[in-house]
């Protein structure tokens, strides 16, 4: 089974997808993690990821499908794999696809979370951990029992990411929209795509994705 997760920054792809990976047995794909990993090995195809990073460049298509399909050929992959992070354009969308056909594989599923950008831009911005122990909490939907003391350590200091600044989220939505939603109509027209309410509490969400591979799967 090979998955795509898709949907804006902080909907929920990384816990969604790392639900699935333990269910189904399929390994988790995260691009970011992987060109890190490639670079790390020192092999050829890392060196020249390496250097494009080194000179502040984007990494192109063709290396990051190089190392896709490398990666998709551990034995982790055996049962499938899930791509978060990847692809965000209809023509990484159409190489991925070619790439995959070459060895006889294909996509079998597109997962969308589908999201209320206003209320997901809330819901990041309200974000914070505690300093001591990384424990999350949020202003909106998870704060501590008691005010300014963390529910694990009972630490008093709390700090939030400059990437969850409601500015911050708002620009990356808006790369979201300009790059990643128009793969949308690609995927849909192959009735690959399933949309999934990624506003409801985390576990509906993982009962929505889980049904969604369980009707994949008995067809």
């Amino acid at each position: 089974m090979n998955i795509i997760f898709l949907g804006p920054p902080g909907a929920g792809k990384g816990t969604q997808s790392k639900r699935l990976e333990e269910r189904y047995g399929i390994a988790q794909i995260s691009t970011g993690d992987m060109l890190r990993a490639e670079v790390a090995t020192g092999s050829p195809l890392g060196l020249k990821v390496k250097a494009v990073m080194a000179n502040g460049q984007l990494v192109s298509d063709d290396l990051i499908i190089a190392m896709i399909e490398n990666r998709i050929r551990q034995p982790d992959c055996a049962r499938g794999f899930i791509l978060d992070g990847f692809p965000r354009t209809r023509a990484q969308a159409e190489a991925l696809d070619a790439m995959l056909a070459r060895s006889g594989q294909h996509i079998d599923a597109v997962l969308l979370l589908d999201v209320d950008e206003d209320a997901l831009a809330d819901r990041i911005a309200g974000r914070y951990t505690c300093a001591k122990c990384g424990a999350g909490y949020n202003d909106v939907s998870k704060r501590p029992k008691v005010e300014g003391t963390c529910d694990v350590c009972g630490g008093h200091e709390f700090i939030r990411r400059e990437d969850d600044r409601r500015e911050t989220v708002a620009a990356r939505l808006k790369t979201y929209r300009e790059l990643t939603a128009p793969i949308l109509p690609y995927y849909e027209a192959e009735t690959r795509l399933y949309r999934v309410d990624g506003m409801a509490d985390i576990d509906d969400v993982t009962k929505q994705v889980f049904g969604v591979i369980d009707r994949i799967t008995k067809k």
